[in-house]
């Protein structure tokens, strides 16, 4: 936990990113782990994951936002993704943060500027809204359920840390809605998440089970191969069809397991970032799995 702790620390370091940025193997992380940093750049990547049977998630990368411009420059720049998306026909979702769209600023704003997109990816392109710290989840859930009255192309995103997710799932399955699960990669206390990665895991696998059980073409949001291996072992017990859910994973990590899952038939959606603001949304992955930076140094090295 105390790698973890670390590098969460990092990621809201200015100091550490200006170095990291500075560092001219800094451009290795950029093409390895993030698509591109405009659309354009992301173009040929996505084609090539959906060349080999992947579907892409975009998301652009920011967050935090709080000036009513820059929300209105991040819309904008998500209305051209969608724009371009449907003139390539890429087989993609897309991925958004609340407070890159003004969530800080009211939840008004960001409520008005997700339904701009979700009305112009209409019918076709499915948003997932993403899930941040735990003092933005229950407006985030609020956002998801005022949206899901009008808008079936739009899902939510639950964290496994937090104890009040079981709680949450079960309201996600009644609602019939499309749930990412992921482990959870912000700092949290103990007071509202488990602070134990044995404890994280165990109830990732609840939940997990509970979604394959009941949900509605849930995300495994994962790149622990105990997790995946404790996946693939449910679903065979239960007889749970391969088209029902799919496993997701982040771009550029564990490559070697993204072509095991596409080898053995499962549908796999490779979360896609791109934009300049790569350097907190690093450090957090490496958070969330600490194990990971072995593949990421290995990476900088034979690329």
């Amino acid at each position: 936990m105390l790698t973890r702790t670390i590098l969460l620390n990092l990621a809201a370091n200015k100091n550490a990113e200006r170095i990291l940025r500075g560092n001219p193997l800094s451009s290795r992380l950029i093409t390895r782990f993030v698509a591109g940093e405009t659309i354009a750049q992301t173009i040929e990547p996505v084609k090539a994951l959906n060349q080999q049977g992947i579907t892409a998630s975009l998301d652009l990368l920011g967050e935090s936002v709080t000036s009513e411009a820059d929300v209105e420059a991040t819309v904008q720049t998500y209305l051209e993704l969608i724009k371009v998306l449907r003139t390539n026909a890429l087989k993609t979702t897309i991925s958004v943060k609340p407070t890159a769209l003004g969530l800080d600023i009211s939840s008004e704003l960001c409520k008005q500027s997700l339904t701009r997109l979700l009305t112009a990816a209409h019918p076709e392109r499915f948003i997932q809204i993403d899930m941040e710290g735990s003092p933005y989840t229950q407006s985030t859930l609020d956002l998801f359920y005022s949206l899901r009255t009008e808008y079936e192309n739009v899902g939510a995103v639950i964290q496994a840390y937090l104890y009040r997710s079981e709680a949450d799932i079960e309201t996600l399955i009644q609602a019939n809605a499309r749930v990412r699960l992921c482990k959870g990669a912000y700092k949290e206390s103990a007071e509202v998440a488990y602070p134990n990665k044995s404890d994280v895991d165990a109830n990732y696998l609840h939940l997990m089970k509970r979604l394959l059980d009941n949900g509605n073409f849930p995300g495994l949001a994962t790149h622990d191969p105990a997790i995946q291996a404790a996946a693939k072992a449910y679903i065979q017990e239960n007889n749970i069809p391969k088209d029902r859910f799919e496993f997701q994973m982040l771009y550029g990590v564990r490559r070697d397991l993204q072509q095991q899952l596409l080898s053995e038939g499962y549908n796999l959606m490779v979360y896609t970032p791109f934009g300049t603001h790569w350097y907190p949304y690093f450090m957090r992955r490496l958070a969330e799995r600490p194990a990971n930076i072995f593949f990421v140094l290995n990476s900088l090295l034979h690329k």
